[in-house]
């Protein structure tokens, strides 16, 4: 991961203790972490319709900002897959930090707080 302590900074800003953040900076860091954990420490054993949505969001966010080229994009992208591929969990470091580093970039981007609607249908 290339930006581990900017990473950690927005965690400890904008990630609540529990449930959805109150911004789109703690959201996407709060999603990546929650797909990790899924596939790291459980083996996507309790995999839901809410991991779909968490790793849409960041696909969503990040995609969708213009931000990235199209190599980024395509990163993004394949990244997203291999996470969303439940039935093989993805247990290495790799995708996630990868898509930390992107989180990272779109939030240098951003620099004050984005306020993030809250999903209904996300319990997670």
């Amino acid at each position: 991961m290339e930006y581990k302590e900017e990473a950690g900074a927005l965690w400890h800003s904008y990630v609540p203790a529990r449930g959805q953040a109150d911004t789109v900076q703690g959201e996407l860091i709060r999603a990546i972490e929650k797909l990790r954990d899924e596939a790291q420490r459980n083996g996507n054993v309790n995999w839901g319709k809410g991991h779909v949505i968490l790793a849409n969001y960041v696909k969503e966010q990040l995609v969708g900002s213009g931000l990235f080229d199209t190599a980024g994009v395509a990163e993004i992208k394949g990244n997203i897959s291999r996470v969303l591929d439940f039935d093989h969990p993805e247990t290495a470091d790799f995708p996630y930090d990868e898509l930390t580093d992107r989180v990272v970039q779109w939030s240098r981007t951003h620099p004050q707080p984005v306020a993030h609607e809250r999903n209904p249908d996300l319990h997670l």
